[in-house]
């Protein structure tokens, strides 16, 4: 099979529903089998934007919030949508300051996915925050947030637990543990031996 080559073909697409955040299309299409079918993608208006702002001591923030699709509370990383179009970095600063009110002078991209593939043509950016500034959190009028600090052995631990499901979070601190035991990201002696054996 040729990686260059589309094998499913469009018949024709609808609009199904639209709002300010995402867009929901429906397409007749052939299958690779050439079949026909039909095929539903959700389109996110925005990239899906995540921290991770690590102190030297290894501690870093958790948000917690009301997730309205899974109608359950959800601890996560300082994350929220960022313009398409506008400089993906200066979202995750602007997300990071009003969710947690802290700055930081040093950015790193630490990882880019896909969301959910099979459905979503969401796309998301994950950065490190370091050298941290620390002020007031000033969230959107339609969040009602909590901000938690943990150490970072403990947030790994509760992602290996499945205590944490929220996939930027799972996605976000796999990628830091990885950065940590390739001592990319010099911490304590502690942390590093933590990460070394687990």
């Amino acid at each position: 099979m040729d990686e260059n080559i589309n094998p499913w073909t469009t018949l024709d697409t609808k609009l199904v529903y639209d709002n300010p955040w995402l867009k929901i299309t429906q397409s007749d299409v052939l299958n690779p089998n050439g079949n026909p079918g039909i095929y539903g993608v959700v389109h996110f208006k925005n990239l899906a934007i995540g921290v991770v702002p690590l102190d030297e001591d290894g501690n870093t923030w958790l948000v917690g919030q009301y997730r309205y699709p899974l109608n359950e509370y959800s601890w996560e990383i300082p994350e929220g949508g960022g313009k398409i179009g506008v400089n993906p970095l200066l979202s995750a600063q602007r997300e990071l300051s009003e969710e947690t009110g802290i700055l930081a002078n040093k950015w790193t991209k630490i990882q880019e996915f896909n969301t959910s593939n099979s459905c979503t043509d969401e796309h998301s950016i994950l950065y490190l925050a370091q050298d941290l500034i620390f002020n007031q959190a000033h969230p959107d009028d339609d969040e009602l947030l909590a901000i938690q600090k943990i150490n970072i052995c403990d947030l790994y631990q509760k992602v290996i637990n499945s205590d944490i499901k929220d996939s930027l979070t799972v996605v976000a601190i796999y990628k830091v543990a990885q950065l940590i035991r390739s001592n990319e990201i010099n911490l304590n002696q502690k942390i590093h031996d933590f990460f070394k054996n687990n």
